[in-house]
């Protein structure tokens, strides 16, 4: 690649992880400490995944009109984000928390971590609103398919998946990777996917082909996407892998007049991101307005380069790029919140049993 803008979103993520957010456990993208940044200042926390992160001139345009440092803490993917918060609801060390999904908002929402958000959704932002919550307000959409890199299957003369089936065909052993469903929300998507296509009593009989198939199962998207897909990997070992149907748009040529990768729209499972204002926070009003700052049209229209999701505000523009190779599927997998809610945690105990053999 070339490398692609994907590539470079993404590895600059990591660079920009390294540079500005390190150590993940306890950062700053300006200052430090707990309650006055390095310049005297006050301090707003920010709780969220190791895949957060924004342009720099937004940052410091919120922290100059606000007079604080915005610090940012990252223990790992959104599942640790959401055990820690349910695991100290009272004072999970932050004043907001971004990056929760619907596949583990109600373990936020059960444990009463939340305060209610009374301010204006942008145009649009509704359709994507819990039904009758007020704690955890959506910020960004996509969905969680998966990719197979074009390029490598042209390559080798072989057809490409189309389907969540054709994953567990032996005629693509040894060729998938996905996160775990354990701490990653796209591999607790994947899961989700795959129970919404074989039902409860079907799921385990298709995981266990899948995983007989040598589907490689990783700890997160970044180890996925990053370590082992052929397209993007510093170890490319597997062509298809769990990533976003906005990925093809960063997969680019050199000419940037096609994409190297294709998101197999019948395999995708939606997925929206949330943020709130959490219980403990030492700075409940500036939580407040980090929380208007995320739905902000500035913030809003930079989502999909810095993070490649949806914004949830209809009138946001999308990326050139994003309307050519960013194709959304029409009738995504989806479960009802419910449904997610009460066999969650039983489903990532099954699969838990089945990757252990």
């Amino acid at each position: 690649m070339m490398p692609s803008r994907h590539a470079v979103r993404r590895t600059g993520l990591a660079v920009l992880a390294t540079t500005l957010l390190t150590p993940l456990a306890s950062c700053s993208l300006v200052g430090g400490g707990d309650d006055e940044g390095a310049d005297g200042r006050g301090e707003v926390v920010l709780l969220t995944h190791s895949s957060f992160v924004l342009p720099d001139e937004l940052v410091e345009d919120f922290e100059a009109a606000h007079d604080v440092d915005l610090v940012v803490r990252q223990p790992g993917d959104a599942g640790a984000v959401v055990t820690e918060i349910s695991l100290n609801p009272d004072d999970a060390g932050a004043d907001v928390v971004f990056g929760v999904d619907n596949t583990f908002a109600s373990r936020v929402l059960e444990a009463d971590a939340l305060l209610p958000y009374d301010g204006e959704l942008p145009a649009g932002a509704d359709a994507f609103a819990l039904e009758g919550e007020d704690r955890l307000v959506p910020v960004d959409t996509g969905n969680v398919c998966v990719n197979v890199d074009t390029a490598w299957f042209a390559e080798q003369g072989i057809s490409e998946p189309e389907t969540l089936e054709d994953l567990a065909d032996p005629a693509y052993a040894g060729l998938f990777v996905t996160p775990g469903p354990v701490d990653s929300s796209p591999g607790l998507a994947f899961l989700l996917a795959t129970v919404a296509e074989f039902g409860e009593d079907g799921w385990e009989a298709y995981w266990e082909r899948l995983l007989a198939n040598d589907a490689l199962v990783v700890d997160g998207w970044t180890d996925a996407y990053y370590g082992d897909f052929t397209a993007t990997g510093e170890n490319p070992t597997r062509p298809i892998v769990v990533s976003y149907d906005s990925s093809p748009a960063f997969t680019l040529s050199e000419d940037g007049a096609s994409t190297t990768t294709r998101a197999l729209l019948d395999t995708c499972y939606t997925q929206v991101e949330y943020a709130g204002v959490l219980r403990g926070a030492d700075h409940e009003d500036v939580g407040r307005e980090l929380v208007d700052w995320l739905l902000s049209p500035e913030v809003q229209a930079a989502l999909p380069e810095s993070m490649y999701v949806f914004p949830v505000a209809e009138d946001a523009e999308l990326p050139a790029d994003w309307a050519s190779f960013a194709e959304r599927p029409t009738a995504p997998y989806q479960l009802e919140a419910d449904v997610v809610a009460a066999g969650r945690e039983e489903w990532i105990a099954r699969w838990r049993d089945l990757a252990a053999g």
